[in-house]
């Protein structure tokens, strides 16, 4: 791609919304940016709360699928969205969105597995990256997160999904209102069950008082560990804190202190 691509404005749009560039059953498929730029025009949708608004770049069971050098902004809604693709490397992507732009996620990741995300940047009004729904085997390496949400899990429970073997890596997230975290539905009636989860490594700064907070129903979450994390409050002179309901697992090394909390 090179050059720029820029979509219809919200009065301008014609037929389906729910995606301006889509591409379906489409194996070993091959985009290289080279420098080329995707613009969604979002502001003339955003102040819509109520409409349906399209995401700029969709992948539909496309297996093999390789994504390099692409930078797309202002989607109306999610910026690039991959569902039930097997074996897809999206790498060097430039993603930028204001923080206020509504439900602008970077990348959505639902019913796929074998996803690797490295060296991109994501600047969004939502989760730079979001992944639901029977997803497995995704891997993000070398983000730079933010502004945006962080990088998400779910929500979960509303179906029965099973989320696993999600592994982040070397990242950072700066000016986002979480760093990791995993979403769940309130009384989605799915089941949410988690178990086998470790947070390693994690050193930043907390806006809220509240640095860490892990927050799981009856029964509870289990097997859960948090190691060598050193998160202090962005405010000089005030202690973070740790909040933990329900989990049953073990803090090493970890600032602001959990083991009080955990079970």
């Amino acid at each position: 791609l090179q050059g720029k691509i820029v979509a219809s404005q919200k009065n301008a749009w014609q037929g389906d919304k729910s995606t301006v560039i889509y591409f379906t059953n489409i194996n070993g498929l091959r985009i290289v940016g080279k420098g080329g730029l995707i613009d969604g025009f979002g502001s003339s949708w955003w102040p819509c709360k109520n409409c349906q608004r399209p995401a700029v770049l969709g992948f539909n069971a496309c297996n093999g699928l390789s994504v390099s050098y692409l930078r797309i902004t202002n989607s109306p809604q999610a910026h690039i969205t991959i569902n039930e693709c097997d074996g897809a490397i999206f790498s060097h992507i430039s993603i930028r969105s204001p923080a206020d732009s509504p439900n602008t996620d970077g990348i959505d990741i639902s019913s796929s597995k074998n996803i690797f995300i490295k060296d991109s940047n994501i600047a969004s009004g939502d989760d730079c990256i979001a992944i639901i729904g029977d997803s497995s085997y995704i891997n993000a390496t070398g983000i730079a997160c933010g502004p945006g949400h962080g990088i998400s899990i779910g929500s979960l429970g509303r179906n029965n999904d099973n989320v696993e073997q999600v592994r982040v890596y070397n990242s950072s997230f700066t000016k986002t209102t979480n760093g990791a975290r995993i979403k769940t539905f309130s009384n989605g009636g799915g089941g949410v069950q988690l178990s086998e989860v470790t947070f390693r490594g994690f050193r930043g700064t907390s806006a809220n008082d509240r640095a860490i907070n892990l927050a799981c129903g009856s029964p509870g979450c289990f097997n859960i560990v948090l190691d060598e994390i050193k998160i202090v409050s962005s405010q000089p002179g005030k202690r973070a804190s740790c909040s933990c309901t329900n989990v049953h697992g073990r803090s090493t090394s970890t600032v602001p202190n959990c083991n009080y909390s955990l079970r």
